[in-house]
This record gives structure tokens, sequence and C-alpha cells, in this order.
């Protein structure tokens, strides 16, 4: 198949380009940007005019559900709401069931992905059995099988000395190692941040201790170590101060956070929305600036959509028993738009954040426009406004904070290994 994409703004944060030009696909990768090769024929034309053409995106946290939670979303449906998304790689977690602790299990859904159209999957791998944090995993075999990374996705890691072990063995084979830092005895059955909102509501609640407390212990095996770890989805000011220390000190550490986490606090949470119930808990006023400020600066180095698909039944329940979690793989895009938009902050910083830096923790070739490289492209219009609401959203979980809000920023086309994986029909 070729393509051509015209008259679009060019943005990609990995060459510092913005600026209008054409881009030339053909055999799934990009052979031209700017003027045409000789004797290219387009059998696709795509007028991009008004549109931002940037890399496509990629998310370091989208559950698809599968296997195990059928229920709740399918591979068909949240391979398509993450295209829809102009979502073109994306990592899913472990804690699928069984949790994706044995090289076959990660080798079906790597074939089953690969047979499913919609964006490249990259494993990450359960770093302990059944995700009990007991004995680790064969996280070489794994990475073989395909794993980019090891975690305990949101299950407890109770034993300091599991946790050791894990990061020597890693460090051994260079694997890197993606932690959610959450002491389990001071979050212990808590659903919201331990400030006036629980307190008020009578939640039982998870104070910042518990991601701080947590924090500390890994940096300090970090240190020890050498390991290369990836904090995910921090939550509070004080982690991001231990972070950006740790950074200074030379560390091979990286983080990101939710994309919620930058927009919504605990004051969210204040009527029961159990939409709002998330891992980890939305936090303070003065915690999400300290998130806007962190992205603004530099210090957290990607969003991810922690795309948490939930059926509805699971969402109708009183708060503190609602299945936690947000649908927001096409949420991404919009999300970091507002948010770069009211921080003052150039698009292409904002994309680098989607795009470029998630691709480089997750270690493969993605999140660039490069000639010889590959055709996947996200062309958007940064103005399109568009509801929130179950009919706009093609992910089977239509559990999202958003429900009701207009955004700006709406997918037009994306292209996945140079074939038009989705395109929205305009009305």
């Amino acid at each position: 198949m070729k393509i051509r994409i015209r008259n679009g703004r060019v943005v990609d944060p990995a060459s510092g380009l913005d600026a209008v030009r054409d881009i030339h696909v053909a055999a799934g990768r990009i052979i031209a940007m700017g003027a045409a090769p000789a004797d290219f024929h387009a059998n696709l034309d795509l007028d991009a005019a008004g549109l931002v053409v940037c890399p496509g995106l990629v998310d370091l946290s989208v559950r698809l559900r599968e296997p195990g939670f059928e229920y709740m979303a399918t591979l068909e449906t949240e391979m398509r709401a993450a295209a829809a998304g102009g979502v073109t790689s994306l990592a899913c977690p472990p804690d699928t069931d069984p949790p994706l602790d044995e090289p076959g299990l990660v080798e079906m859904l790597k074939f089953r992905t690969r047979n499913t159209p919609g964006p490249r999957v990259y494993p990450v791998g359960a770093l302990t059995w059944k995700l009990r944090g007991e004995r680790l995993t064969e996280m070489a075999e794994l990475q073989e099988a395909g794993c980019v990374a090891f975690s305990q996705a949101d299950a407890p890691l109770v034993d300091t000395k599991v946790l050791l072990r894990a990061l020597e063995y890693a460090v051994t084979f260079d694997l890197p190692v993606w932690l959610r830092p959450q002491d389990p005895h001071l979050a212990h059955d808590g659903v919201a941040h331990d400030g006036v909102v629980a307190a008020r509501l009578g939640l039982p609640a998870i104070p910042v201790p518990a991601e701080t407390v947590a924090l500390q212990t890994i940096l300090l095996l970090v240190r020890e170590t050498g390991a290369r770890v990836h904090f995910a989805r921090l939550s509070s000011r004080a982690g991001l101060d231990m972070v950006r220390r740790a950074k200074h000190d030379g560390l091979r550490i990286t983080c990101d956070v939710g994309v919620h986490h930058a927009h919504l606090s605990e004051m969210d949470v204040a009527d029961f929305n159990a939409n709002c119930h998330l891992v980890p808990p939305l936090r303070s006023i003065r915690d999400r600036e300290a998130i806007r400020h962190a992205l603004a600066e530099g210090l957290v180095d990607a969003v991810c959509s922690d795309h948490a698909p939930v059926n509805d039944d699971a969402k109708e329940l009183p708060f503190q028993e609602a299945e936690p979690g947000a649908t927001g793989v096409e949420l991404l895009l919009p999300l970091t738009l507002k948010w770069a938009r009211e921080s003052g902050v150039p698009l292409i910083r904002a994309l680098d954040l989607i795009t470029r830096r998630p691709a480089g923790i997750l270690g493969v070739e993605a999140g660039v426009l490069a000639v010889g490289g590959p055709a996947d492209v996200c062309i958007f219009d940064p103005d399109a406004p568009w509801t929130v609401s179950p009919k706009t959203l093609l992910s089977l979980g239509k559990n999202s904070p958003y429900l009701g809000m207009e955004l700006q920023g709406q997918v037009r086309y994306t292209l996945i290994d140079g074939h038009l994986d989705y395109k929205r029909n305009h009305h």
C-alpha cells in the first residue's frame, strides 16, 4: 500500500521537526518526507490540511483484559479503541488471568494480538510466579518469548528480599523492572487519598507514605544493585521529589504518571463517583499541581492512559466495593493536549511525553517519524471538540471520569505499519 499524507503540520519530537510537510509511505515504511520520490504513485491520498501529523502514540499501560477478563473487554474492542485514540504501540501489564508468568502464555498473547487489527502490543511479564510475590519467574525466558519488561502490576511485593533478588537477576540480564511503588501495609484496604474528602465520606484511606515508603525501599535497592527501574503511575508531590533527587544522583530510573492524575484530584471523588476510584488514588490538589509541574519541567518521562476498562456492574457498586480503574486509551491524546494548553507547554514537548519518550522506556522502534522508519502515524485535529460519552467511546469499558465532558483534539486517521487502521467518519 502506497500512501501520501499531504499538507499536514508534521510534528516529530525526536528530530525537533514542526513544519508543513508531505509524507510518503510504501511497504510499511516512511520512504520520503517532503518531495515525492521519483515515480511514486499513491494508492491512497490523505489530505491533512489543518491537521497535525505526529508519530503514533506509545502507551505504557493498557489493560486488554485478555486472557481471563473477557466480560470486561476483549482484545478486539480494546485494540480498536487504541487505534481510535491514535495509539500504535502499547504495553500491557501482566495481571491477566492467568498472569503472564510463563513463556507459552506470552507467546499466545503475541500471536493473538498479531492477528488482531490494531497497535503493536508489548507484553510486560510477571516479576513473580502468579504475581504472588514469593518466587521469581524465569525472566530471561519470558524476555525471549517477547516481554519488554517485568512488573507486579498492582499486586503487592511484600518480601523485600524477593525484590532485591529480582533486581539482581534483572541486572544480570539487563532487564528493565517496572514497579508501582505502594506499601501494602500502609495502603491496606484503602480506596481514596488520606485527606479531607475521604475523612468526610468515611472512606478507608491510602496515605502518601504508602507511595514514598515503598519508593524509598526500591531506590535504596536500585542504588545497591544498579538495576534499571521504571516507576509506574506516581501520584504524589513527595514521591516526585524523591525521584528528582534520585535522577540527580544518576540512578537509572524513569517514571510515568497516569493522564487522569494530571487533571483530577480527591475533590472529584466528593460525590462518591466510582469512575474516579482509581489506582493509585486521586490525591490532593497540591499533589495534582506537582504532577502538572513535573510534566512541564521534564522530570516525568511519560504520560500513560492507565487504560482499565470495567463493565458497568462492577462500577455500579458503592465506591469502596467498585472495581477501580478508568477507560483511557481514547483520552490519552485530548487530555495530554488539554494539560499542555493549560500549562503553556508547546505541542512538540507535549507529544514527546506520549511518543518518543515512552518508546525509549519500552526500548522499541516507535515514537518517531523518520525516513526508513515504520509508518506508525497519528493524524489529528488539535481543535476539534467532542463529548466523551458511552456512544463516542469505542472501548467496551465506558467507565470514565470525563463522561459528559467536552474535550478538544480528535484523531482522524491512524496508520499502523503503513496500513490505514483507523479512519474517523465525518458527519
